[in-house]
């Protein structure tokens, strides 16, 4: 071989470790490169120059090995390190990190292609994107905000924006019954001051005019007149309830009246009770010429009224009636009591509109195989002139507290005049409703699927890519889901810069799935993935190519001075 094949022996050192020193010089640059991957060189010995063929042993010589030149070295191929990278939590929401195999996807000018560099930020449009401003891809939701897998579309988050209403169809009631209560037997018994008509001639009845009411103590002066607007505004237990109207007209009657006040107090007149709720008139047993207005409640202290003569006034502050506790003429005493419960919960038409229901449970009866409970339901937005009362069912536990029947527990709510579609009819759930010894009741609304309309204020993103929404009004909606792909070969992607990379015939085909499916890792939201590079590793590489470059140049200089030496001879 000539001294100028050394020469180039010695190119293809500096070639090699020129290579060497351009793949640590790129890693030492993108040491802080957010999901960069390191790369290495490899060599290879390129072909080389048999000089001398090797021999087989004879019985006269034990053989020779062949004798061969090699001609330098060249790169063997350049290989990007997938190890992952430390993941470091940033407490942006739109930075995510794959905690695993798996690179978002990407919809570019150029294609499809993928990234490990999850910091993403939202653009005009609420639409996920690189700081390239490439899209990220992912899944969509259906009308009841399921995920839909297989099809992949830009991620949008569309912070601000308002979510529709949904009508509430299911409520879930939780709590316990004290089954060491006492069982109820009294009521609110109610009575206005004697009345008669007007001249005091004759008792009123229930078809009776309201203009032809008058006072016992002043009959000759009508109590009621026509075109008068009266306001109902008494309580239960103390709690306030929704003020109601009635306006009276020539046709209006006692009976009329008693209806108001039914519907008013929320007085269920088609369960039991002695003597039956509801409001009735009732003859004195004092004066057949007079009779009593008497309004009973329904049992249970929770549904104790109270009806002083200001909360049934007109207009123009005409008080007509001076309600008492007890009656003249039956011997009725007003008592109520026994172990209830009340309480109350929103739900919400379908135009969102929230609707206040009141349920009160009253302990009914009990015996020896378990007891039972009553409950009524009642709504002060119950409209069409129907009265506030729902309806009414029971609650039967077993002798071990558990609940064993329901009934009644669906119930409808008017919305006519609203605009809202009508009856709004939703179930209350009781299954979480035990019976068991205590101080107390407690009865509570833990759940229910209506909405009234929000907007969206912030969101999460969840290990499987999941895209939480919450809103405004309290409600959380899934938005969509994050897409991971990953391949069989990641080293044989095409790494485009700028973090990205393309698939390449030996990398095989994206397998497109949400996170932790199909071998994918898990997203890590609020966190990046920082770059895998090793510096004291790259430090090393960077001396032993430096090394290598050098050494390569003396054997060039070394076979040029030999070159030299030799054209010297000659002169």
């Amino acid at each position: 071989m000539s001294l100028t094949s050394t020469l180039y022996t010695g190119l293809s050192g500096l070639d090699v470790n020129q290579t060497q020193l351009n793949v640590v010089g790129n890693n030492i640059a993108n040491a802080n490169t957010v999901g960069f991957k390191a790369s290495r060189a490899l060599f290879k010995s390129q072909f080389y120059v048999t000089t001398v063929a090797g021999t087989a042993p004879t019985t006269d010589t034990g053989g020779s090995n062949p004798s061969q030149l090699g001609l330098g070295a060249q790169v063997s191929s350049i290989q990007e390190d997938f190890s992952p990278g430390t993941i470091e939590p940033t407490g942006v929401n739109t930075d995510m990190a794959v905690n695993g195999d798996g690179f978002f996807v990407l919809k570019t000018p150029a294609g499809q292609q993928f990234t490990r560099d999850g910091s993403f930020t939202l653009n005009s449009d609420d639409q996920l994107v690189t700081t390239s401003g490439n899209f990220v891809q992912g899944f969509g939701v259906d009308a009841q905000n399921n995920v839909i897998p297989g099809a992949l579309q830009d991620v949008t988050i569309p912070l601000g924006a308002t979510s529709t209403a949904k009508a509430t169809t299911s409520v879930t009631l939780q709590g316990n019954l004290n089954a060491a209560g006492a069982v109820a037997t009294g009521q609110s018994i109610l009575n206005s001051q004697l009345l008669t008509t007007v001249g005091g001639a004759a008792a009123p009845t229930g078809t009776t005019l309201l203009t032809n009411l008058a006072s016992e103590s002043a009959p000759g002066t009508a109590l009621i007149n026509v075109g008068d607007v009266y306001t109902l505004a008494g309580q239960k237990d103390g709690r306030d309830l929704a003020p109601q109207t009635f306006t009276v007209t020539a046709t209006s009657t006692v009976n009329d009246l008693n209806t108001f006040f039914n519907q008013g107090l929320g007085i269920d007149t088609t369960v039991g009770g002695t003597p039956p709720p509801g409001a009735t008139i009732e003859t004195s047993t004092t004066n057949p010429n007079a009779a009593t207005l008497v309004v009973t409640g329904n049992l249970g202290t929770e549904n104790s009224l109270s009806l002083a003569g200001s909360d049934f006034a007109s207009s123009t502050g005409n008080t007509p009636f001076a309600f008492a506790d007890g009656t003249d003429n039956a011997g009725f005493t007003s008592n109520p009591n026994g172990e209830s419960i009340h309480t109350s919960y929103t739900a919400y038409d379908s135009l969102g509109n929230p609707i206040n229901v009141d349920v009160t449970a009253v302990l009914q009866s009990k015996s020896t195989s378990g007891n039972t409970w009553e409950f009524y339901a009642t709504s002060a937005d119950n409209q069409g002139g129907t009265g506030t009362v729902l309806g009414d069912g029971t609650l039967t536990f077993n002798g071990n507290g558990q609940l064993t029947q329901v009934t009644g527990n669906t119930i409808s709510i008017n919305r006519a005049g609203t605009g809202a579609i009508s009856p709004l009819t939703l179930t209350m759930d009781f299954s979480g409703v035990s019976q068991l010894a205590g101080t107390s009741s407690d009865l509570v609304m833990t759940a229910q699927d209506g909405s009234g309309i929000g907007t969206l204020q912030s969101f999460s993103v969840g290990t499987d890519g999941t895209i939480t929404g919450s809103y405004s009004n309290g409600l959380t909606k899934t938005l969509g889901q994050v897409a991971l792909a990953t391949f069989k070969n990641d080293d044989g992607l095409i790494d485009n810069g700028s973090n990205t990379y393309s698939a390449s015939p030996d990398s095989g085909v994206a397998v497109v799935s949400g996170a932790q499916a199909l071998g994918a890792g898990s997203i890590q939201a609020g966190a990046l993935e920082l770059s895998n590079v090793d510096l004291s590793k790259e430090f090393t590489n960077l001396i032993v190519a430096s090394t290598g470059y050098s050494a390569a140049s003396k054997v060039i200089t070394t076979s040029d001075q030999l070159l030299t030496d030799l054209l010297n001879t000659t002169r």
